[in-house]
C-alpha cells in the first residue's frame, strides 16, 4: 500500500496508525503548493479533492479522508487493539472522538495557517480552539488516552492536530493534561519512527 502524505499534515495520523499496526506502507510525499507528488505526478489525478491523506490499496483503488483511512488500517490488524471492534459502544466512542477532532479542532486550525486571515478572525478561532481543548483537558485529566487506558487511533489524530498549535502561536502550556498527553504520544517508538520518516525529528 502507498500513503500519500505531506509532512506534519493530518496524514501523519494515518502514518502513525500504520506503524502502530505494523503495516508496511510506501510513503509518497505530496507538495501542497504545486499539487504534485515527489515523482512529479499531478496529485489531482489521484485525489481530485486535492487533500492528503490518500491510501492506495494493493488493488490500485484509493481511499481518502483521514478518519476512514485510520479505521481501515487499524481494522486490518485487529490484534493491535488500535480500534474497538465494530458494533461495540466503544467503537462509536472512537468515531465520536474522530468526528469531533475532524470537524471542530481540524477545521478551526485551517484559517490560522493562512497569513491573510484577519486578526479578528484569528483571535476568534483561537478562542474556539481553547474552548474545545478545555473539554479535552477534562477528559485527559482522569485518563491517559481518549478511550481510557488503551492508546487508540483517535489518540494518533489528536496528537497530530494538536502538534499544529506551536506553528500557529496557540499556547497550550496552561493545559497540563494535554501537554502530558502530547509527550506520552511523542514518546511511543512507532510515533517517533513516523516523525523521523517525515523529517519532523532529527535522530
Amino acid at each position: 500500500m502507498k500513503l500519500y502524505y505531506s509532512p506534519g499534515a493530518c496524514s501523519l495520523a494515518s502514518h502513525i496508525v500504520a506503524r502502530e499496526a505494523g503495516i508496511a506502507i510506501e510513503l509518497v510525499k505530496v507538495d501542497f503548493s504545486s499539487k504534485r507528488t515527489q515523482v512529479g505526478i499531478d496529485f489531482l489525478t489521484i485525489n481530485p479533492k486535492g487533500n492528503v491523506p490518500v491510501l492506495e490499496l494493493d488493488d490500485g483503488s484509493f481511499l481518502t479522508e483521514g478518519p476512514a483511512i485510520i479505521q481501515f488500517l487499524a481494522d486490518s490488524k485487529p490484534e493491535r487493539d488500535l480500534v474497538p471492534r465494530n458494533g461495540a459502544m466503544s467503537r462509536y466512542r472512537l468515531q465520536e472522538w474522530l468526528g469531533f477532532i475532524n470537524s471542530d479542532l481540524h477545521t478551526n486550525y485551517a484559517p490560522l495557517f493562512n497569513p491573510a486571515t484577519p486578526e479578528l478572525i484569528r483571535s476568534a478561532k483561537q478562542e474556539v480552539l481553547f474552548k474545545y481543548y478545555a473539554f479535552i483537558e477534562r477528559s485527559l485529566t482522569s485518563q491517559q488516552w481518549l478511550l481510557g487506558e488503551q492508546f487508540s487511533a483517535a489518540d494518533a489524530y489528536l496528537f497530530t492536530v494538536t502538534n499544529w498549535a506551536r506553528h500557529v502561536g496557540l499556547d497550550l502550556s496552561r493545559l497540563p493534561a494535554i501537554t502530558a498527553f502530547q509527550q506520552r504520544v511523542a514518546g511511543r517508538p512507532q510515533v517517533r519512527e513516523a516523525l523521523l520518516a517525515e523529517g519532523l525529528l532529527r535522530d
